[in-house]
This record gives C-alpha cells, sequence and structure tokens, in this order.
C-alpha cells in the first residue's frame, strides 16, 4: 500500500510575506511595507523555510536575494497573489449603488490643482462615492489593489490593467508679477545667471531635466529653492521667489503668474490606469468616465497633443470651460 506524501500545510499569510520580501530583497524593508515588526517577518520566513524543506533566501549583509528553490516558488507564489485579488475585486463588483469608495492615485500636481476643484461637483452629484484622492509623486499599484485607478505619467508593463491615454501636460517657465518687476524680464538663457529657479526634486521627476530645459549645463549656483512638493513648488513661483516650470494650464486656472519664454518645449502624457473589473463597480465606472471628461482635450486644449502657448490659452478656451478661481486661491495671500 502506496503512503501518501506528509504535506506541511502553508499559510497564506507566510506566502504573502515571502512575496514581500523577494520584492523588497531585504526583511526590514518587507516588515515596513507589511507592517509588521522584522522579528515577525523572520519568524514566518523561517516558518516557511521549515515547511517547505529548503531554505529559500540567502542571508546577505545588505539584504536578501533568492535561492534557487525561492525563485522557482515565486512565479506559483505571485499567481495565488493575483488570484486573492481576483476573489477581492469580485466581492466589491457586487456592490451596485451603496455607499462605498473609490480610490484614485495621482500625482499631487494634477490631483490638488486639476482634480480636487472637479471633485466637489462629482461628490455632490454622486453622494454614494466617497473618494479617495491619493496625491503622491509614487505611482500605486492598480493590479495589487493598492488603488482602484492611478492617473500617472508612465505606462504600466503589464497587459492586465487597462492604460487609457488621458491628455497631454504641457509645462512651461513662469514667474510672478512681482518677481519680474525686481529682477526684469530673463531674455535668453545667459540672462538666467541673474535670475534665482525654483526647483521641485521627487520620485518619477528626473533631476537634470530642468538644467535641459532651461539649455544649461548646470543650474546649482541659481536655484533658490527646492521642494519635493508641487503644492509648494506654485506656491514659491507664484510669490515671486524665482522662475519655475509650471503646467501650461496654471494660466487657465487663473494663477498669478506670468509666462517666460526661455526654455524648451517639454510635455508628459497622462494616462489612466484601472483593471478592467473596475467597471463593473457603478462607482467605479462612474469615476472612470468623470475622470476622462475632466481630462478631455476638445474642452481643456491645454491637454491636447500640441503645444498651446500659455497666452494663447484665454482666447482658445471652450465657454464650458472658462473660469477663474480667484486671487488667494492658490496660496494664502499674507496681510
Amino acid at each position: 500500500m502506496l503512503m501518501e506524501p506528509k504535506i506541511n500545510p502553508v499559510s497564506w499569510d507566510d506566502i504573502r510575506v515571502f512575496i514581500a520580501c523577494a520584492r523588497a530583497e531585504s526583511f526590514r524593508k518587507a516588515a515596513r511595507s507589511l507592517r509588521l515588526s522584522s522579528s515577525t517577518v523572520l519568524r514566518r520566513i523561517e516558518r516557511f523555510e521549515k515547511a517547505l524543506g529548503a531554505p529559500i533566501f540567502e542571508r546577505l549583509p545588505e539584504g536578501v536575494i533568492l535561492t534557487g528553490e525561492g525563485r522557482a516558488l515565486l512565479q506559483s507564489a505571485r499567481k495565488m497573489e493575483h488570484a486573492s485579488f481576483d476573489v477581492l475585486r469580485r466581492q466589491t463588483t457586487m456592490d451596485v449603488v451603496k455607499r462605498g469608495n473609490v480610490s484614485i492615485s495621482i500625482t499631487e500636481g494634477l490631483g490638488a490643482y486639476w482634480v480636487m476643484p472637479r471633485l466637489v461637483d462629482f461628490q455632490r452629484n454622486y453622494p454614494f462615492v466617497v473618494v479617495n484622492l491619493q496625491c503622491a509623486m509614487q505611482n500605486a499599484d492598480v493590479l495589487r489593489l493598492e488603488s482602484d485607478m492611478a492617473v500617472q505619467f508612465s505606462v504600466p508593463d503589464t497587459p492586465d490593467l487597462r492604460v487609457v491615454k488621458l491628455g497631454r501636460l504641457h509645462v512651461h517657465a513662469f514667474a510672478s508679477r512681482q518677481y519680474l518687476d525686481l529682477f526684469g524680464m530673463p531674455k535668453d538663457a545667459d540672462d538666467l545667471k541673474d535670475h534665482r529657479i525654483i526647483q521641485q526634486v521627487a520620485p518619477g521627476l528626473d533631476g537634470g531635466a530642468i538644467a535641459g530645459f532651461f539649455g544649461l549645463d548646470d543650474i546649482d549656483s541659481i536655484v533658490a529653492i527646492r521642494t519635493n512638493s508641487s503644492t509648494a513648488h506654485f506656491y514659491a513661483i507664484e510669490k515671486g521667489a524665482g522662475i519655475g516650470v509650471l503646467p501650461t494650464f496654471a494660466v487657465a486656472l487663473g494663477a498669478p503668474v506670468v509666462p517666460v519664454d526661455i526654455g524648451h518645449q517639454y510635455h508628459l502624457d497622462i494616462w489612466l490606469t484601472y483593471h478592467p473589473d473596475a467597471r463593473k463597480t457603478p462607482r467605479r465606472a462612474l469615476a472612470i468616465d468623470w475622470l476622462k471628461k475632466i481630462f478631455d482635450p476638445k474642452i481643456h486644449p491645454w491637454f491636447r497633443d500640441e503645444f498651446i502657448h500659455p497666452s494663447e490659452l484665454s482666447r482658445k478656451m471652450p465657454a464650458e470651460a472658462r473660469f477663474n478661481f480667484g486671487a488667494g486661491y492658490f496660496s494664502v495671500t499674507p496681510r
């Protein structure tokens, strides 16, 4: 009589910890992402290895790497992870129009200055939708349910997501009238040595791009302020701290800034990504269609593929897109 091999039970939680460690190549970093203690992560990995009867990580001074057995296991573990996400998605699609959450990941500038003002009307029209607007420069992993949908500047490399081009973000140099009255309008790149530059530095942004934008080899000697925040960056330019690069739609929003015609044209395509199952839930389908509408280049010409100079935007703006937030909206006016 053949004896069935003894199979040690494996916890899904241990598999989830294994995937996180493989992704982070560090027990400590995985613990932080899972919101567990490092000792808990180590204990679960050791328990997992004992159940498998083989080591799955090589411990190194700078972190961990997968063994041959670990690499073979990782592919199957990821399939299990994706299957678990599918179960969660099916659970959420059963909710028709009950009050529920929709999470949207988006870059800070677009989220704060473009999406949030329009989100007020969306929420009034659909009060059963609670929108969690996650504004950050790091892209959320929609496939791993970090967000229901994401508005970002890069295209994900997974075929399992729907990817829609919303439009194109054009950027231009701007300064406040107050700054230009003090320092004058630069005529060319050589003039910039007597000016001050405001630089945004954040994940997803090329740190050397602004120097190339202005046609300079280096801007360190003329940078006045560096910040990782789009809001602080906008505020600094608006309040006269220096010249900086902003989306061309800044003038369409009524921002008190003036175009500075020094620099090259530069653009970033704006992409919406979401899992196909998101459309099976009405509130998520509403959010997807709403995002497409508020970025529609036919209504908002600054999102068209072709560059339109900021001074021309007000003339080309359709009537339904004309509005002005007024002085003091973008930043508080000191008294």
